[in-house]
């Protein structure tokens, strides 16, 4: 009796041991008498005690950190970078067997391989294409970690920091150039508006012009219309006239009288001189005529 309850308890411990629980961001590669047996998942699990040994592995995005190291450039500037890569594991079992040391290995080789980006690079490249250096860079990284059962994710440069004397003569040559920039500004801000000034002013001296155009035409129109007005009115007037002296039927003295009274009007004027039309000789006949009627008349009211 006693020993089956010996038996019992150590049967107890013994599945105790065997039971392992896997986190759901891992996976578990089980080793039975030092071989690799098979790969488990996350939940609870058993492995034979003392026979299977259960390794975990972590399947998240994990960090490794590139320490600062020199790297010359292709114009033999010296410059120190840093930078981080982002990884994850994509077979558990690659990076158990494959590589003994996954993050020391990924260091080294981040490191060797950032030399070589960076060395076909001059020193402004360096420090203006950190996108292009990032992406190579992880694509290499990529490439040489396939066969460790993981992928880089991500690589990012840190500090690409040149010599403290180039650091100073970049700091000068960006001063002079925003000091460039700020002059070349202000010249074009001055030449924009004396350009602005002067079409401004240009603009004013057209409108000026056409609206002292619009304004003679106006009133030359109006001075037209006033003389059309006008000879309409004189032509309306004679034709009046003359159609009322042919309906009355004027004697050539009555003409005469009109004639003379329009000659005495005119008379009245301040010219000096005034030239009588060639057919007043007429005129004055009638005239003559006219006298000796009047003479008549008088000699026969002095002779009743």
């Amino acid at each position: 009796m006693g020993f089956v309850i010996v038996a019992a308890i150590f049967l107890f411990i013994w599945a105790l041991l065997g039971l392992k629980i896997v986190r759901p961001y891992q996976r578990g590669a089980v080793e039975r008498l030092g071989k690799y047996q098979r790969l488990v998942q996350p939940g609870l699990n058993f492995i034979i005690p003392f026979l299977e040994r259960l390794i975990k592995v972590d399947m998240r995005e994990q960090v490794v950190d590139v320490p600062p190291q020199e790297v010359i450039t292709k114009d033999n500037a010296t410059v120190t970078v840093d930078a981080i890569v982002y990884y994850e594991v994509t077979d558990p079992v690659k990076v158990l067997y494959n590589v003994a040391n996954f993050r020391l290995a990924t260091i080294k080789l981040a490191q060797t391989n950032l030399r070589n980006v960076i060395g076909d690079l001059t020193l402004d490249e360096s420090l203006t294409s950190r996108e292009r250096i990032n992406a190579k860079l992880r694509d290499v990284l990529d490439e040489a970690t396939d066969k460790w059962g993981a992928k880089v994710t991500r690589v990012e440069l840190q500090r690409i920091e040149p010599p403290a004397d180039v650091t100073e003569a970049m700091h000068r040559q960006m001063k002079a150039e925003r000091d460039r920039r700020a002059l070349v500004l202000e010249a074009e801000g001055v030449r924009q508006a004396a350009i602005l000034k002067a079409e401004g002013e240009k603009q004013a001296k057209i409108l000026e012009a056409e609206g002292q155009a619009a304004a003679i035409e106006r009133v030359a129109n109006a001075e037209r219309y006033k003389l059309t007005t006008v000879a309409e009115g004189e032509a309306q007037a004679i034709e009046r006239v003359y159609s009322a002296i042919h309906r009355g039927n004027p004697t050539r003295e009555l003409i005469t009288i009109k004639y003379l009274e329009a000659l005495a009007k005119m008379a009245e004027g301040k010219a000096t001189k005034m030239f009588v039309p060639y057919e007043a000789s007429g005129v004055l006949s009638a005239l003559a005529m006219i006298a000796e009627i009047l003479k008549e008349k008088t000699e026969e009211s002095g002779g009743k």
